[in-house]
Parts: structure tokens; C-alpha cells; sequence
């Protein structure tokens, strides 16, 4: 019959409202621990994806590199590396300059038209 008695009163001890409203606390405490773990899983997956799309940005420049490199190493490649950058000829090569009609003084007026115009004006009388 003890026994019995034993078990109800721990049985009342673990049904009291303190002690209910405890365990809820913990459960609760918990609870906010696995929303937070879980919110930055979201963190480290998106900080994953934007490294992967950095190591794919990173190799395809590594490719033109390389490729910018062994372009380099050729004769050809460095001809053309030069000639971009400063305006150089060979021996022999001729050198072609396309110019534009020159603008009359009456298309210069024409052009030189609005509120400032007539300071033009002026310029005639030096």
C-alpha cells in the first residue's frame, strides 16, 4: 500500500501546475533553438550558393587567362597585343586616314544656333 501511495504523491508532484509549466519552458527553450539552427541553415545555404556561382565566375576567368596567356607566348599573339595598345606599323605597311568633308562657316552657324548664339555674333566684329 506504500508503494502505492509513494507513486501517487510523485504522480501529484509531476502533474502540478509548476511543474507543467516548467517542462512547457523547456519545451519551448528547445523549440527556439532548432527555429534558430534551422533559420541559419537557410543562411549557410544561400552563402553556399553564392560561392558557387564566385568559383564558376572565377574559372571562366581562369580560362581566358590561360587562354590570354598561350595567345601570348606566339609570335602572332604578342604582334597583336602590341598593335593594340600603340598605335606601331611594320616595315612596308602603309598608313590609310579617312578624313570627314570640312564643315563650311555657314554649317558652323547653323550648328552654333540657340540662347548663346548670339556671342558668335560678336565674333565677327574682332
Amino acid at each position: 500500500m506504500r508503494d502505492f501511495q509513494q507513486k501517487k504523491r510523485w504522480r501529484s508532484v509531476l502533474e502540478s501546475w509548476p511543474v507543467l509549466i516548467l517542462l512547457g519552458l523547456l519545451l519551448l527553450f528547445f523549440a527556439w533553438g532548432i527555429f534558430s539552427l534551422w533559420g541559419r541553415m537557410q543562411t549557410t545555404e544561400e552563402n553556399r550558393r553564392l560561392a558557387e556561382k564566385k568559383l564558376v565566375e572565377l574559372q571562366k576567368k581562369k580560362e581566358t587567362f590561360t587562354h590570354d596567356v598561350t595567345k601570348l607566348n606566339t609570335q602572332s599573339g604578342i604582334e597583336e597585343s602590341i598593335r593594340e595598345k600603340f598605335p606601331v606599323v611594320k616595315e612596308g605597311e602603309g598608313l590609310i586616314v579617312v578624313v570627314d568633308e570640312k564643315k563650311t562657316e555657314e554649317a558652323i552657324q547653323e550648328d552654333k544656333g540657340g540662347f548663346f548664339s548670339f556671342l558668335y555674333f560678336w565674333r565677327w566684329f574682332k
